[in-house]
């Protein structure tokens, strides 16, 4: 299916690793440019050499005031025009309401939730008519997750902004969307579970839980936030989309 993303650009940041590289090089695919972003400027530059000539690398953080304007002004001045950003960052600490600090908290705020809100509101007034904003959260939007409160706390919160915004730009012709992962084979989800202390059974128990019976692919999320952002989605806007093999219990 042609996604209709010939030479259209967008940001994605988080794209050093997985579901934000994932969505990058499905973009990529189809024919879009990127700006790819992540903390770490070596891996930013080889992600964006593994993608190809049609990707550029900048080293940013998302909780820096200063990024959001300076990633629009490089697809501008870089690539010419914008159409579209994927907010992407890496999952805050985990951790129960007992253990979790004030400082992981303020940290996770500073990302997770208002650096998704600088960029959204940046990109925002750089887009037209067909423009798309994505959020990659979590399924803790509808159902909170063990060991992940912080990011129960602050997910719900950014689809609460995302579907705002939806309604605010939705006469513009911008269009806003949440892209909610569950269990996708990535560093982060392996990582959670070996908190178990046996990550094998860890992922063996959870794989039962979900009706596909396996987790997802980075490449199947990629693909589907790719589909969200281009024109062939054109009529979909203030939803939360689950990547998730039908995990979630409710419609």
């Amino acid at each position: 299916m042609d996604l209709g993303l010939k030479d259209r650009v967008y940001i994605v940041t988080g794209a050093t690793r997985g579901l934000g590289n994932a969505t990058a090089q499905a973009l990529v695919d189809d024919g879009a440019k990127v700006i790819i972003t992540g903390r770490d400027e070596k891996s930013v530059r080889a992600a964006a050499d593994e993608l190809g000539s049609d990707a550029v690398g900048l080293a940013a953080d998302n909780a820096d005031p200063s990024v959001a304007q300076r990633l629009v002004d490089a697809a501008l001045e870089g690539f010419g025009r914008l159409d579209g950003i994927l907010i992407s960052v890496g999952g805050p600490a985990p951790g129960s309401a007992a253990d979790n600090t004030d400082e992981q908290w303020q940290s996770a705020f500073e990302s997770v939730f208002l650096g998704a809100v600088r960029l959204a509101r940046v990109a925002a007034a750089a887009l037209g008519d067909g423009g798309a904003i994505g959020f990659v959260l979590s399924g803790s939007v509808h159902e909170p997750i063990t060991g992940l409160t912080i990011s129960n706390g602050l997910r719900p919160g950014l689809a609460g902004f995302a579907k705002s915004l939806a309604n605010e730009l939705g006469p513009r012709g911008i269009r806003v969307v949440g892209v909610l992962p569950a269990r996708i084979d990535t560093d982060r989800v392996r990582e959670l579970d070996a908190l178990s202390g046996d990550a094998e059974a860890s992922r063996t128990a959870n794989e039962a839980l979900i009706p596909l019976r396996r987790y997802g692919t980075p490449q199947e999320f990629g693909r589907t936030a790719a589909f969200l952002l281009s024109p062939a989605a054109s009529y979909l806007t203030g939803i939360m989309v689950p990547v998730d093999g039908g995990s979630r219990h409710g419609f």
